[in-house]
């Protein structure tokens, strides 16, 4: 049986609400090894939750972010369950003081997410999937809508940093869609596809617990997503790995065959 959604919910309200933003606009920040950001606020909230999950759940590994790549490594191999936990994705906008982060936890059973909940605090909203039982925002069923326009009519949600500089510049002279923005959160650009607000997605390289909780929401509420190269995001394994998503499945297959196409050309 899988642990209670709602206790979950519960917890990481709370540990977001006392840990992460009270200190929203208050506190510095220091670099990791890869450049990266990270604050009080993550080690907190990871210390807490990860106290959290060890009391009630023994028997479940738990693994963050925060862990060496090593350890993560290690918990994968030898733990048929395993928690897999980003305490603050977003940590930029959060030490810049742009109101733009989450926190993002999945349960991994037999090399497959099955669980999943991710916390914008901000706006005080919680999503969440069990495998098989939907996906929610709060209470409300999340069903991703068929839109009525095409790809140059649509709302892109675009990482560029991340992807090959040729294909950078090549969608940035293209401008094959209406629009294009970066939140500057993986876990929220999951969810938010889920929820409608944008059309297609295209990200270069996020890890695990990036991707992790958002595959299973946005499948859950009817989404379509892929590597660039075609191949199932849904796969539990380490390492960057490029995303493709849409809502809808026929502006999933135009986005792909468009960006497909690019990377033949960009060789």
């Amino acid at each position: 049986m899988l642990p209670d959604i709602k206790i979950l919910q519960g917890m990481i309200r709370d540990v977001a609400n006392e840990e992460i933003l009270p200190r929203f606009n208050k506190i510095g920040y220091q670099l990791k090894n890869d450049g990266s950001l990270i604050t009080e606020a993550d080690l907190m909230a990871d210390k807490r939750i990860n106290e959290f999950l060890s009391k009630h759940y023994p028997d479940i590994a738990f693994m963050s972010e925060e862990m060496t790549e090593q350890e993560q490594a290690s918990l994968l191999k030898n733990n048929s369950a395993v928690w897999c936990l980003d305490p603050l994705d977003g940590t930029g906008n959060f030490a810049a003081g742009i109101p733009l982060f989450a926190s993002s936890i999945s349960l991994i059973v037999d090399g497959e997410v099955v669980l999943a909940v991710t916390y914008d605090v901000i706006r005080d909203e919680m999503f969440s999937a069990v495998k098989g039982q939907g996906a929610y925002l709060n209470d409300n069923r999340l069903l991703c809508k068929t839109p009525t326009q095409k790809i140059n009519e649509s709302i892109a949600l675009v990482d560029f940093k991340r992807l090959p500089p040729e294909m950078a510049l090549k969608i940035l002279a293209d401008s094959p869609f209406r629009s294009q923005r970066n939140l500057g959160s993986t876990v929220l650009e999951w969810v938010w596809m889920a929820a409608n607000r944008g059309q297609i997605y295209l990200h270069g390289g996020m890890q695990l617990w990036d991707c992790a909780a958002g595959t299973l929401i946005l499948d859950e509420a009817g989404g379509y997503a892929s590597t660039l190269d075609g191949m199932s995001v849904t796969k539990v394994q380490l390492g960057r790995r490029s995303v493709v998503a849409s809502p809808d499945r026929i502006l999933f297959k135009e986005w792909l065959n468009y960006l497909q196409k690019m990377q033949i050309n960009c060789k």
